[in-house]
């Protein structure tokens, strides 16, 4: 009588290929036959890897980090090894009560790599075509995950979260919980949290520069809010829009999200010689948000707003609540172009770019680009009329290097008095440039 067994080999094997991974561990577990050939044969390794390319996932092969640097090559020993992590990942962010002491970390580590190195896109035209990019999305889109900082006290492990909610955008949760929203208002209007030690944008307060990824999510959760709120406004739908509103799939979609996060890299261009590494020169859309205090009455608001340097951790931030808070949008377009760059010893094939820009003739900025010690991407300008500088702007590239996820920080003046304004502030290169 014929048995599964006696199939052959490479037959056996793309039978399981079209299995989940749990599967096939269950599978290797049933008897010593399918444990040969799952782990015990002299090419189990071989195995894995094939398993690992028949997931929806991109082939690492294909894929570049964030910076635009290829993707090591790996052996097939520590593909099955990855293999493993990924679906232990994908298990615990399903059940976060089955994680072991320890292990949020490698979690964490684990979806990051997936979300930040990813194949990169010919043109800012092409649509997102990683398979990571799904994978993540179907797995974060309730946004339950995202939202369990307070489970760790660990600093590292929140900031890894804050992280990795930032490049996946906004979740059900951010878009439907109004007290969600209000946070990230008291800390982005909050000018406490600008000062001098983190030039007075999206970095620690130790002075190292790195970036507060914190600070980035309440940044984009805020900024995101206001985008669709006025795209909303403006058509009333979303069709044909680069936001999307799926109430069935449960996911919330604006160009700061994770579909826009693929980095632009155009056919024959090597970032490690491209003195416009980051993709400076073009035509920019600057989009901000700031409140407007002189439309709003109370008290306790203008306090906030205005004086933050004198007031007390408690203060009451239902201030923020409800469809009163003056929260206004602006936004100018600029062309950018590259004026020098300079060699920066810690990062030889990223050097610092500068660069300037010009609005009708008047409004002018000049700034720079470079590399932050945690390899974000720093993103610096000062502008305002003739030689006086008025405006600040401190922010850090979301996605890959040129991606069209585009640039979030805050903007403020560079006087950076009790009463001046600070809010977020966006900025993502044209697709064209129409003449």
């Amino acid at each position: 009588m014929a048995c599964v067994v006696d199939l052959p080999l490479e037959l056996l094997e793309h039978i399981l290929y079209m299995l989940d991974p749990l599967d096939v561990s269950r599978i290797a577990q049933s008897n010593r036959f399918f444990r040969k050939i799952v782990y015990l044969t002299p090419n189990y390794q071989r195995f894995w890897r094939g398993l690992y390319l028949a997931l929806p996932l991109d082939d690492p092969r294909d894929t570049v980090t964030y910076l635009g640097n290829p993707r090591l090559r790996r052996g097939t020993s520590a593909m099955g090894r990855e293999l493993q992590r990924i679906i232990r990942a994908r298990t615990i962010v399903r059940n976060p009560q089955l994680s072991r002491k320890g292990e949020w970390k490698e979690v964490l580590t684990t979806l990051l790599e997936l979300a930040t190195t990813l194949p990169p896109v010919p043109f800012a035209e092409s649509e997102c075509t990683s398979r990571n990019v799904a994978w993540v999305q179907r797995l974060l889109q309730d946004g339950a995950f995202l939202d369990i900082e307070s489970t760790t006290d660990d600093q590292d492990e929140s900031q890894m979260l804050a992280r990795l909610h930032t490049w996946v955008g906004l979740t059900q949760r951010d878009v439907t919980r109004p007290r969600a929203r209000v946070a990230s208002r008291a800390f982005v209007y909050d000018l406490r949290n600008f000062r001098s030690e983190n030039l007075f944008g999206p970095f620690m307060l130790d002075g190292t520069m790195r970036v507060d990824w914190k600070c980035m999510w309440a940044l984009a959760h805020v900024y995101g809010m206001k985008w669709i709120e006025m795209e909303k406004e403006e058509t009333g739908d979303y069709s044909d829009r680069d936001v999307d509103m799926d109430m069935n799939n449960e996911w919330y979609s604006c160009p700061l999200s994770l579909p826009f996060c693929q980095s632009v890299i155009p056919p024959g261009m090597n970032l490690d010689t491209e003195l416009d590494w980051a993709g400076v020169e073009g035509l920019w859309y600057l989009g901000y948000s700031f409140l407007d205090h002189r439309e709003f009455l109370s008290k306790d608001f203008i306090l906030f707003y205005c004086l933050p340097c004198v007031l007390s951790d408690a203060l009451d931030t239902s201030i923020f609540e409800g469809d009163d808070v003056p929260e206004m949008h602006a936004s100018v377009t600029m062309y950018f172009r590259v004026i020098s760059t300079e060699h920066d010893p810690d990062h030889p094939t990223r050097p610092k770019i500068n660069y300037a820009g010009e609005l009708d003739g008047q409004f002018s900025v000049v700034g720079y680009v470079k590399l932050t010690s945690d390899d974000q991407t720093w993103w610096h300008f000062a502008g305002g009329n003739g030689d006086q500088p008025v405006w600040n702007c401190e922010g850090v590239g979301l996605g890959g290097v040129r991606s069209q996820a585009g640039v979030l920080g805050t903007w403020s003046t560079v006087f950076h008095d009790a009463e001046d304004p600070v809010g977020p502030l966006w900025m993502r290169r044209q697709k064209f440039i129409v003449d």
